[in-house]
């Protein structure tokens, strides 16, 4: 047994899986596979007995299955688990069902194991290693009892872009973070979240149904609004754009950008080239440093820009990779997030791209009717 090893247990009730994660894990000499289980009773007892440091858990299992047994973790053994996912509808709902309990993060079972398997190991052990350095968060409830209403769409210009990148533990940041903004809130919101294609439309679902705001996977042409957010799908990039009628989101399939697609720094480029001073850049919870240099870029045109604290983070690489950089100007927890993000809506301030955040400038010039956005809208949709 190595010291100082990260103990993983690798729950599967495929005896291939079980002889092929251990494998692709093994490459890593700070990984080392304590056992194995077969389904979610003999789970438990592996982690009692076992004490890993790190849990593969298959969902789809016969007995207790995965979310059973993610519940009964949480309940008795709580400790990072990474959960394996089908690309399919139903494993895209149950996988994030298992993030809302509690589950660090999730990798997705490779359609043909033998082509991608390299990716799928380099995947694994990244967040695997992510997942012993966390810090075990409680679930966060999101407050929201019952479906809230929607207001009516408006055709007001929003008066800020907020452009958010978030990576690990962002299913539940983000729906903590929007269930708290209200619908009549009045800027519009773009969100990159690393996640596959597959998974950001029943996210972007999810979202719609506990929040006041109006949610959806992004289009080309879709129409920046007061209230509304938009998810960019799995694999594809997002970016925003000024045109004469209207501000739209604009999707492109341009090549990974930090390993990344869709990439944080990509939207944050474009909304900091495209609206200056009335962006809102945001880094949430996330591995890696995707969107550190598009923080910097909102930073210096003049945009305000912001860190999700450590404290808060489930993973702190995303928000530290822009503040040791000096492009966070400022630094909020998870709690404080939506009233700050209302305070600078409200007050119309922005960044000054220095060291005076709050100075005052004028809203978002220009006022277009709701006719000639639509047709906009459906001007790039069909360029695309």
């Amino acid at each position: 047994m190595r010291t100082n090893s990260i103990r993983v247990l690798v729950v599967d009730d495929s005896a291939l899986m079980r002889k092929l994660i251990p494998q692709m894990l093994s490459t890593d000499e700070s990984i080392e596979v304590v056992g194995t289980a077969m389904d979610g009773s003999f789970c438990l007892k592996k982690i009692e007995e076992l004490q890993p440091s790190v849990v593969t858990l298959d969902l789809e299992m016969p007995g207790m299955n995965g979310i059973d047994a993610l519940k009964e973790i949480m309940r008795r053994h709580p400790v990072p688990v990474i959960v394996f996912s089908s690309h399919s509808t139903e494993g895209a709902s149950v996988t994030l069902k298992a993030l809302g309990l509690g589950a660090f993060d999730f990798v997705t079972k490779p359609r043909d194991a033998a082509a991608h398997r390299a990716e799928t190991a380099r995947e694994l052990i990244a967040k695997v290693k992510a997942a012993a350095e966390s810090k075990l968060k409680p679930r966060m409830m999101s407050g929201a009892s019952a479906k809230p209403e929607k207001l009516p769409i408006s055709s007001a210009v929003p008066n800020k872009l907020i452009a958010i990148g978030v990576s690990t533990g962002g299913p539940q940041a983000l729906e903590f973070l929007l269930s708290r903004l209200p619908g009549d809130f009045p800027g519009t919101i773009a969100v990159v979240q690393h996640m596959p294609e597959g998974f950001t439309d029943m996210f972007a679902r999810r979202l719609d149904e506990v929040c006041p705001l109006r949610v959806k996977e992004a289009q080309s042409g879709d129409v920046l609004q007061p209230g509304r957010v938009l998810i960019c799908p799995g694999s594809r990039h997002m970016k925003v754009k000024r045109l004469p009628l209207g501000d739209v989101a604009v999707l492109c399939d341009e090549p990974r950008v930090n390993g990344h697609r869709p990439s944080a720094d990509v939207l944050l480029r474009s909304a900091a080239l495209e609206f200056k001073t009335q962006v809102i850049g945001l880094l949430m919870t996330g591995m890696g440093d995707d969107g550190a240099e598009g923080l910097g870029a909102v930073k210096k045109e003049g945009g305000v820009t912001i860190a999700q604290s450590e404290e808060s983070c489930v993973v702190y690489g995303m928000p530290k990779a822009a503040i040791d950089r000096g492009y966070a100007m400022r630094v909020v927890g998870l709690d404080a997030m939506a009233s700050e993000l209302q305070a600078i809506c409200s007050s119309g301030r922005v960044g000054g791209g220095g060291s005076n955040p709050g100075s005052n400038s004028g809203s978002n010039s220009g006022s277009n009717s709701g006719s000639n956005r639509a047709t906009t809208a459906r001007a790039v949709r069909a360029g695309n």
